[in-house]
């Protein structure tokens, strides 16, 4: 690209999507876009008045390898370094998951159980949070909650800490903790948790996904053994002694595992269980409640 102060946004805009159609096809528009305003600092509006100012040589340095990253096949999400999810604005890179539109359906079922719950303060737990998306939504959206976020990487943790750091006022009813689902959690939560919500490893070990998704995605938060049930078998049947007895558990799940996830929820005892669509008509969300009925 140009150098600072010898080309314009404008110039750079144009150029910048040339450059991506070869990647992006009809969204390389669109992702310019993108990457023209995160490298500018403006965005909307704001960059439209701009687009005929000299671009600093900063700012040429950033989108060229932002550009060249995306060209190497790294999501946008990641090149970007944040990415919307409900209300929120959330630090992204491969540390996590791209927050995806199917766990934003997850957390609408979680809160509608914080709301079944209906007591002064609810006790939510959000195990394997990874960027933190569904414990800090629940965290923004319900101010009558506790939210706890675990997971078992440091480095997602770590990405975590810093959305909770951009959340406000509702960061100080939530809290941190690193282990395996369960074990992060301190012992007196035990009975005391109204929901509880996890978007877990859940692709079997022979499902294809797309090459994107496996280049770049990390591992450890994509794939399950016993065809994709592992992680959800365990938070099923380790959920109902951390519940109350009018808690729920709501957890992400594959296309294809309604009809498991339910013989699991039914098995372990739970009173009430349901697989619920998303968007697209595809099973996503298992919710199993311990009591049937509300309070």
């Amino acid at each position: 690209m140009g150098t600072g102060g010898t080309v314009s946004w404008g110039e750079l805009l144009a150029e910048t999507e040339a450059r991506l159609r070869a990647v992006d096809g009809e969204a390389s528009r669109r992702h310019a876009r993108w990457l023209c305003e995160e490298a500018s600092g403006r965005e909307g509006a704001e960059l439209d008045g701009h687009l005929g100012d000299a671009a600093t040589v900063r700012g040429v340095a950033h989108l060229d390898a932002m550009v060249a990253r995306r060209l190497e096949g790294e999501p946008i999400q990641y090149v970007l370094g944040h990415w919307p999810f409900r209300a929120l604005d959330l630090a992204v890179d491969r540390r996590v998951l791209i927050p995806r539109p199917e766990t934003e359906q997850v957390v609408e079922v979680a809160l509608g159980e914080v709301d079944r719950a209906d007591v002064p303060e609810s006790i939510v737990v959000d195990l394997g949070t990874g960027s933190g998306a569904i414990g800090l939504s629940v965290a923004v959206e319900r101010r009558r909650t506790v939210v706890w976020m675990t997971d078992v990487d440091a480095g997602a943790l770590a990405l975590a800490r810093a959305n909770l750091a951009g959340i406000g006022p509702a960061a100080t009813r939530v809290s941190i903790a690193e282990g395996s689902w369960f074990e992060a959690l301190p012992g007196d939560l035990r009975g005391q948790i109204d929901v509880i919500v996890s978007n877990p490893p859940y692709v079997a070990e022979d499902d294809e996904v797309d090459d994107t998704v496996a280049t770049w995605e990390p591992s450890g938060a994509l794939w399950a053994a016993d065809g994709g049930l592992e992680h959800i078998r365990h938070l099923v049947t380790g959920a109902l002694e951390w519940l109350t007895p009018d808690g729920s558990l709501v957890v992400e799940i594959g296309a294809a595992q309604g009809p498991r996830a339910r013989e699991l929820g039914e098995a372990a005892g739970y009173a009430e269980v349901d697989v619920l669509a998303d968007l697209t008509g595809r099973d996503r969300v298992l919710r199993a409640r311990r009591r049937a009925g509300g309070r």
